[in-house]
Formats: C-alpha cells, sequence, structure tokens
C-alpha cells in the first residue's frame, strides 16, 4: 500500500488527520497545503511550543519582528500579533477544507494563554478575545479542561465559538467535559447562535499516560506488573470512546442535533510515541474509530504513511478488555485516579513553561531586531 493509500484508507476508516504542528514557514513555504493533497490533512493544532521553535528557527517572522520592535511592542503583544497572524493564514490555507467537509474539518486550534488554566472567567474573556481577534470560522480556541475550564468551555460555546477541549485525561473528566458541551450548545440555542456553525473536539491525550504509568508499574517490578506496560493509554482511550458513544445515544443530545448541533469528537492528542520499544504508529493504529480526530506530529504522519497499516476499527466492541485491562492494573497497585491527578498537574504546569519559552523566545528576537539607539 503507498503512503498515499495508507493515509487515505485510514481516512476512509473515519479518522481525521489532523497535524500537530503550525509555523509560518510551513504555510509561506506550500508545505501546509502540500499535506492537505497529498497527505490527507484536513486540521492542525498548535502550542507555544511550537510558536516558539518556529518565532526562533524561521526568517519567516523576521519582517514582523522587525516592526513590532520599531514600534516598541512587549513580548506580549508581540506574541498575540505573531500567533494571530499564523492562525489566520492556516485558517485560509484550510478554508477549502472546511468548505468541502460541511465544516467538520479545516479546523485550526489557538489556545488560551495557558496561565488562566484555573481562572474561569479570565478564560471566557480571552476566548472571546481571541475568537474576535482571529475572525474565521474555522477557528477553535483551546480551553483547559481544568475544573475551572469546564464552565468556561459552556460560556465560550454559548457565546457561539468553537471549542477545543485540551488536556483531558481520565474518563470522568471526560464525560463531564461533554456534560459542559451540552450545556454549552443549549445556552447557545437559547441564544440564537446556529448550532450548526459551532464546532467542538475532546482532545483526550494518549502517550502522557503510558509514559507515567509504565513507571510507576517498573517500580512495582513484578512480571505481572511488568506485562501491562504499554496498555494503559490504549484501553483509557477505548473507554474514552465507549463514555462517547454513551453520551452521544441520550435523548438530551438527540434534540441537540434536531436543533442542527454538531457532535463533540474525540481527538487523540499525545499521540507521538515516546518510548522507543513501541511500534511508532501505536497510537494511530490501535486507536482507529469512526468519527473520532487523530492530531500527529510530523514524525508520526510520515512514519503511519511509510510503514503503516489500517486494520479498520479497532475500538467499537473493546470496552470489556480495556476496563479488564484496568482492573489489573488497580490490582498490582496503581492508583490511577492518582496518575490522573498528576497528569493533568503536570499538564497544565508544561503548558505554563511553553509560555514562558515562547515570551522569552519573543523577548529575545524583539532585542535583536530592535533600533540601535544612536550614542
Amino acid at each position: 500500500m503507498s503512503s498515499s493509500d495508507t493515509l487515505q484508507a485510514l481516512s476512509e476508516a473515519g479518522v481525521s488527520i489532523w497535524l500537530d504542528d503550525l509555523s509560518r514557514q510551513r504555510i509561506n513555504s506550500g508545505n501546509l497545503a502540500k499535506l492537505i493533497t497529498e497527505r490527507h490533512v484536513v486540521g492542525v493544532t498548535s502550542n507555544p511550543t511550537i510558536f516558539a521553535h518556529a518565532v526562533e528557527h524561521a526568517e519567516d517572522y523576521a519582517e514582523q519582528v522587525g516592526a513590532l520592535a520599531a514600534r516598541g511592542a512587549s513580548a506580549e503583544e508581540a506574541i498575540r500579533e505573531i500567533v494571530i497572524a499564523d492562525v489566520q493564514l492556516a485558517c485560509d490555507v484550510f478554508s477549502g477544507t472546511w468548505e468541502t467537509t460541511g465544516g467538520t474539518d479545516g479546523r485550526v486550534s489557538l489556545e488560551v494563554d495557558p496561565r488562566l488554566a484555573h481562572h474561569t472567567e479570565a478564560t471566557v474573556a480571552q476566548a472571546a478575545e481571541l475568537w474576535k481577534m482571529v475572525d474565521r470560522p474555522n477557528l477553535m480556541i483551546k480551553i483547559p479542561a481544568t475544573v475551572e475550564g469546564l464552565p468556561a468551555i459552556t460560556d465560550a460555546l454559548a457565546d457561539g465559538i468553537s471549542v477545543n477541549v485540551t488536556l483531558v485525561f481520565s474518563v470522568q473528566r471526560y464525560r463531564e467535559v461533554m456534560a459542559a458541551f451540552f450545556a454549552g450548545l443549549e445556552r447557545a440555542k437559547a441564544n440564537g447562535h446556529d448550532l450548526a456553525a459551532i464546532a467542538s473536539v475532546a482532545s483526550f491525550f494518549v502517550s502522557r499516560l503510558d509514559t507515567e504509568v509504565d513507571k510507576r508499574l517498573e517500580v512495582i517490578g513484578t512480571q505481572q506488573a511488568l506485562e501491562l506496560r504499554g496498555q494503559a493509554a490504549v484501553a483509557n482511550a477505548r473507554l474514552a470512546y465507549a463514555a462517547y458513544q454513551q453520551e452521544f445515544a441520550t435523548q438530551r443530545w438527540a434534540r441537540l442535533r434536531e436543533a442542527g448541533g454538531r457532535p463533540q469528537r474525540p481527538l487523540w492528542a499525545s499521540t507521538g510515541v515516546k518510548n522507543p520499544a513501541y511500534p511508532d504508529t501505536k497510537y494511530v493504529t490501535e486507536l482507529i474509530a469512526p468519527g473520532v480526530v487523530n492530531t500527529m506530529p510530523e514524525n508520526t504522519l510520515l512514519a503511519l504513511a511509510d510503514h503503516g497499516e489500517v486494520p479498520g476499527d479497532q475500538v467499537s466492541g473493546t470496552v470489556e478488555q480495556a476496563q479488564r485491562t484496568f482492573d489489573e492494573l488497580t490490582e498490582v497497585g496503581i492508583d490511577l485516579d492518582d496518575v490522573f491527578r498528576v497528569l493533568e498537574r503536570e499538564g497544565v504546569e508544561k503548558f505554563d513553561e511553553s509560555w514562558a519559552e515562547l515570551g522569552k523566545t519573543v523577548a529575545g528576537q524583539l532585542a535583536k531586531a530592535a533600533p540601535q539607539s544612536r550614542s
């Protein structure tokens, strides 16, 4: 099977392929458009680490950074304008995909300042601000699924804003995310918004769970524990998909669907394999299911195109097997609730660190480009 055929088969199996990377160089060079036409990529996600790397290593930002430096823009102002410009350009590149898929795909995600992860009102305010500034119908605003983020998700949706819910780790939190989604659409309908214009995904993080659980299994060290390595993440995602199927078979959803609502699709995030002992396409091929998104780094996309297989739906009907895996993890001493708490806390911290890295990078670029004062 050729690379194009492999990726096409994945798309035909119901998986929307999104790229977890965005830069102006990728846009300006035509690479992003090429991935759309040749690699079946139908969306893109971004984060501060990706933007920091892009700004530091690409000449494509030089002109804008120079103009920002000349007018004395702060690092915060510069970040906002640089990121907004990139996201607008990407939205325009994906506008054809957005139109041909009826608004299902062709989506570009932009996250709120991660420092607001525990501040509901500030998150809602910034989501509205970013939505207005980008001014593209195929934008999604990323809001973390923290306790404080849940009401912000509802409020943003109620205002007609499309939302990518990020940092979802546990099935319990995922159910809370879906409840927040339903409440948001119900309020959006009451507010007179066209529900068909509102899209949402719930980004369920995958590989980080195996990294954390495997580390704990190795500390336990028994044969039974070691045999469970590499199983937690896929089992967790499969349980999440079962929860998705259950929640979207309710009368509550049926009413919203009849009013034009689109389902909030599960999105598999963090799908790059971190353990070299595992197949490099593990978190794609083992999580194929209809109606999901898989946002993957480019090396995972290329690995899939080169030697990946598409064995069909690997998720539907696996809930009992997945639950057995979780039961066995508990039996050997894994405290899964603690694992999820740690991953959420570390996820927010990593996003904070990424934002600080982006600020430092942009401040450095502004300093380099600043007009030299004459003595």
